[in-house]
């Protein structure tokens, strides 16, 4: 898996060079795909005081250096968030400069998820961060998102959207997101997802079954973070009761084999990140171990993401690489796990199986008879 700057190049059998491959990404935070430099520019433009000045050692306090827990990995937010938190010109700014960093990584189409409440500092209870109470709603940070990922899709020809987070520990926010959800959905906005820390919210909230409900009512597609850290029994609640279409992460669904069997034949699919998953000691820190082998070898839907890079000091390739390194991933296999993430994204069905389709040329696999 190697290739010019912005491209993957697969190998056939990793010994002979096929045309450069296209890829898919369903599973990262838009705030934890910052630039460590924006978050310097904009700590210096706002007089914000940063423990560090260089990229470098900003980058040493908010990497996750050693496999951890999910509730430290989270903890790193808190470093960096309540600089761009609140101010428009930053959040426009990480959105574009997110479609250029993706497509440099030879990505054509990516979902990016964050939750609009937390980067704003009005109409949001409590504001977070510790920010002072400002001028800039959840509705307006999905718009100025929504502004620089299409400024992006258009200076870097590929495709990007978005999806709306709900929090665990903050229900009382997801009847908000899935309003949003419902305003922005012909404007960039494909889905609603349910993330925050497992280890601590396990249970959905009834708001976030009431939200989930009417996302369900309204036609917006779902997915849930599940199975990261927490049972099974969170992702059968994910599928169960708050209907989602996808699961963020999932690993743990092999402790129960019923409902894994189950989701199989479903064909659910699973949005899977190797390295995060190793540094928010969600799985064995022994990639040779890693759960992923067991869906890859029972041929299930997943997709390879980076989940939040910043963080993890990680790329796509690296993700790829570890896949091919310690887990057995073939040529054939990236092929097949790009084209089920195609098929598996939030796009309208038009654009999903021109998606499909660019990726059965790009393959040189002919045009996608699926749809």
């Amino acid at each position: 898996l190697e290739g010019e700057p912005g491209h993957f190049i697969f190998f056939g059998l990793f010994t002979t060079c096929c045309p450069i491959m296209c890829t898919v990404e369903l599973h990262v935070h838009l705030d934890g795909a910052i630039r460590v430099q924006t978050i310097l520019d904009v700590a210096k433009r706002r007089n914000i005081h940063l423990p560090a000045n260089t990229v470098e050692e900003m980058r040493q306090i908010i990497i996750v250096q050693q496999p951890a827990t999910l509730t430290m990995f989270l903890g790193k937010f808190e470093e960096y968030m309540h600089v761009v938190a609140g101010d428009r010109d930053a959040i426009k700014r990480m959105a574009y400069e997110f479609v250029e960093d993706k497509a440099k990584e030879g990505v054509i189409y990516v979902e990016v998820r964050y939750s609009p409440h937390l980067l704003a500092n009005t109409k949001v209870d409590p504001i977070p961060w510790n920010q002072r109470e400002g001028d800039l709603s959840p509705d307006e940070v999905v718009h100025l998102v929504n502004e620089g990922l299409s400024e992006g899709e258009r200076a870097f020809k590929i495709k990007a959207r978005s999806i709306l987070c709900c929090m665990r520990h903050m229900p009382s926010w997801s009847m908000d997101v899935v309003e949003l959800c419902k305003k922005y959905q012909h404007e960039g906005v494909v889905a609603i997802d349910l993330a925050g820390d497992e280890s601590l919210n396990c249970e959905a909230n009834p708001e976030h079954s009431k939200a989930y409900e009417e996302a369900v009512r309204c036609g917006i597609h779902r997915t849930v973070h599940a199975g990261e850290v927490s049972p099974a029994s969170v992702v059968k609640e994910a599928v169960d009761v708050l209907k989602a279409e996808r699961i963020g992460h999932g690993y743990r669904t092999l402790e129960d084999q019923v409902l894994y069997k189950k989701l199989l034949a479903q064909n659910m699919h699973f949005e899977m990140c190797p390295v995060s998953s190793k540094l928010t000691g969600a799985c064995d820190p022994d990639f040779t171990k890693h759960p992923i082998i067991t869906f890859r070898k029972d041929k299930a839907n997943y997709s390879l993401n980076t989940d939040d890079p910043l963080i993890f000091n990680s790329t796509l390739h690296l993700d790829y690489s570890t896949a091919h390194k310690y887990m057995g991933f073939t040529e054939e296999e990236f092929k097949r796990l790009n084209i089920n993430s195609a098929e598996s994204c939030f796009l309208p069905e038009k654009e999903k199986k021109e998606l499909v389709n660019r990726l059965y040329e790009a393959y040189g696999m002919g045009c996608s008879t699926a749809f």
